[in-house]
């Protein structure tokens, strides 16, 4: 029996304690509410309330750190999660059905809209975006907060778009981001887009017969005479016939501007013609043997002979001015290409040796004996400031890239086949080669991965001879099959931005 004075001492504990917790349940025996009833006392847990209602600004002080789960909507820092951990293991199958190239991307886009309220419109600027790969241990993966009183979304979420009335499962940011334009893939055709027949087209490695000048007009050289073909009119001229002294041409080159073209001959001596009026402005000797390869640098022409002499010539006054005469090759020059500066001149030879000379030295600054067989595919970079490609005949079959700021070898590539020309592309950081023995194919490469883009068939000999279209989209091929083939291999539009270097001290100075 308890006292009176102590059971309303502790009814009224009780009555004060039920608006913050049940500490206890007092009950009574008897249905009567009389001071001498027993009363019994069941005492239940203290049990932690999280409130309802909170006022604007409240902070949810308690003893406890329970993240918020209302409604199940976790809400995952997903700037956290690596790469790998965020789309999975990435498998070649994976890669090959393209999981990882756009289309993963917009499904990846697709779910941060509609899981994590990114508010993602375009695809276009998110395949840059690189997060640093942060390790989960020790991350906070939930926010440990109290519900916001607009309910359970996440933040940055856009309520707005959930219209009542939108017939779309998704929310108008995700419908804009479906509806974003699809970049084109690109796609290089494996068949030619014209052929043109070249009756006497010769088969020797060591001859450059095909140019394509800055005015759209291509050179052919064919037995004795060369020919114009116009690419704008597809109309054909002879521009000269050498068969008079029983010569033959075995090369051509154009000018800078399109309105020269040089000839070497068999006999070893330099025509140079003008071809708005079908005129021979100039003859020069000095080599005793074939002229195999010509190189403009400005109004200075190259020629490198079978008797492994380099001579430069200013062809306005080729009486007046001295020549310059490179020596250094033990045997046939076969290649010779200017920088896009205009101040190094890379040269092959059927010694296997490619050097590099000077506007200034007699003798080459750098040498590279690395290949195996003769260097006729020079091509210098026009988008890395100090880049050359070279390649090997039919014992090497190698592409090699060479650093001339550094003089190291850099990358190297076995093409399976003789490499017989190279050219890059005047927009991206690709660049093509044709091949002779013993597969005849035109490859396309990215620099540098030096991934394939293109393996282009056609030709039934040797590729021998290459030249670029002056869009830089197009080439023409030429073979011992007597076929002149045009194919796009490159696009207009540039696709990489121009690697700037500080030690190209050309492209600062305006």
């Amino acid at each position: 029996m308890f006292n009176q004075d102590y059971e309303k001492r502790l009814l009224r504990q009780q009555n004060g304690n039920r608006s913050s917790g049940n500490w206890g349940e007092v009950s009574r025996n008897s249905a009567t509410d009389s001071p001498s009833s027993p009363v019994t006392i069941n005492y239940t847990p203290p049990v932690l309330l999280t409130p309802t209602k909170m006022s604007p600004g409240r902070i949810n002080n308690s003893d406890r750190f329970i993240p918020s789960r209302a409604g199940n909507n976790w809400q995952t820092k997903f700037a956290m999660i690596t790469e790998s951990g965020r789309n999975g293991l990435t498998t070649k199958k994976a890669r090959e059905n393209g999981e990882g190239g756009r289309d993963g991307l917009a499904y990846t886009c697709l779910l941060k809209n509609e899981l994590l309220g990114a508010n993602i419109e375009d695809v276009k600027g998110q395949c840059d975006e690189r997060r640093a790969l942060v390790p989960l241990e020790g991350m906070n993966l939930f926010q440990y907060t109290s519900p916001n009183k607009n309910g359970n979304s996440p933040p940055g979420a856009d309520t707005s778009s959930l219209a009542s009335y939108s017939l779309s499962p998704v929310s108008a940011k995700s419908q804009k981001l479906l509806r974003s334009p699809r970049k084109a893939t690109r796609k290089i055709s494996r068949i030619p887009f014209k052929v043109l027949d070249a009756p006497e087209l010769q088969d020797d490695f060591y001859l450059n017969l095909v140019d394509w000048s800055s005015q759209n007009v291509l050179s052919v050289g064919l037995g004795s005479c060369v020919y114009l073909w116009s690419a704008c009119t597809s109309q054909v001229t002879r521009l000269c016939d050498l068969s008079g002294d029983g010569n033959s041409v075995t090369s051509v080159a154009w000018n800078e501007r399109g309105n020269l073209v040089a000839v070497g001959t068999h006999h070893g001596y330099v025509q140079v013609w003008d071809v708005a009026v079908n005129k021979q402005v100039n003859k020069m000797q000095g080599h005793s043997a074939r002229v195999g390869a010509l190189a403009w640098n400005g109004d200075v022409l190259s020629s490198g002979s079978r008797d492994r002499l380099i001579l430069q010539r200013d062809v306005r006054t080729p009486g007046l001015v001295a020549e310059r005469r490179l020596v250094g090759h033990r045997q046939e020059v076969c290649g010779l290409k200017w920088s896009p500066d205009n101040q190094y001149l890379a040269s092959g030879g059927n010694d296997n040796r490619l050097y590099v000379w000077n506007l200034h030295s007699l003798s080459p600054v750098q040498t590279y004996t690395e290949h195996l067989a003769a260097v006729k595919a020079i091509a210098w970079s026009p988008h890395h400031h100090g880049l050359l490609a070279s390649g090997g005949g039919t014992a090497d079959r190698c592409i090699r890239f060479w650093n001339t700021l550094t003089g190291q070898p850099m990358q190297c590539v076995d093409t399976g086949s003789q490499v017989c020309n190279l050219a890059w592309s005047k927009h991206s950081s690709e660049l093509v080669s044709t091949h002779g023995y013993s597969q005849n194919q035109i490859l396309v490469w990215k620099y540098p991965s030096l991934t394939q883009v293109a393996n282009l068939t056609g030709h039934s000999y040797r590729v021998l001879y290459l030249a670029m279209s002056p869009d830089g989209e197009a080439i023409v091929t030429g073979a011992g099959d007597e076929t002149l083939r045009f194919w796009n291999v490159f696009s207009k539009a540039r696709s990489q931005k121009e690697n700037k270097s500080v030690l190209n001290l050309f492209t600062s100075i305006r």
